[in-house]
């Protein structure tokens, strides 16, 4: 398995992976499956600072993770939040870890403070791999979504990205080591 940056390329097969999940499970709280064309706008949004990235098998992308703004105002801009994807049928492999841990390696080269994960209650496997990354529950928001007839409660976990040497430096500069 090769992970790599998404390109606009990956869009049918990414696509295809998201859409099972828009149809089928709560994982996300889309109701109508995306077309190519949203695929593709989708791919260059996260062609930049909030990077997408695919795991690839032989010639077949098998899962993928990106990094989306947290939130629009500016104070939440070293904020990010993230998703990861798996193929059903290489799900319970490792694929998701590696993404996710590719993914936060790139939140921390580009500067990101904290990484959030938004993740559907009930959803344990997507929990544990989170908590095993160094994520920790922060919260839960209760019945914020619906589908499928069912109120959705969405649990809030957070990753606090490591402090980069250069970053010890100026904030001691500025007097104001930070506190975690």
């Amino acid at each position: 398995m090769q992970v790599r940056l998404a390109t606009l390329d990956d869009a049918e097969e990414i696509r295809a992976i998201y859409n099972k999940e828009v149809v089928g499970s709560t994982v996300n709280f889309d109701l109508v499956p995306r077309s190519l064309e949203d695929q593709r706008i989708w791919l260059v949004q996260h062609s930049g600072a909030h990077p997408a990235v695919v795991a690839v098998s032989g010639s077949s992308v098998i899962g993928f993770a990106s990094l989306s703004p947290y939130r629009l105002r500016p104070a939440y801009a070293t904020t990010a939040e993230d998703s990861v994807y798996v193929h059903s049928e290489h799900r319970g492999r490792g694929v998701g870890k590696v993404l996710l841990g590719h993914i936060l390696g790139l939140a921390e080269q580009g500067g990101f403070h904290s990484v959030m994960a938004r993740i559907v209650g009930g959803h344990d496997a997507s929990i544990a791999l989170h908590c095993s990354a160094g994520f920790r529950i922060v919260g839960t928001e209760r019945e914020v979504g619906r589908k499928f007839g069912r109120w959705l409660d969405v649990a809030l976990l957070q990753y606090m990205v490591p402090t980069r040497p250069h970053d010890r430096t100026v904030r001691a500069v500025e007097g104001s080591e930070p506190s975690r």
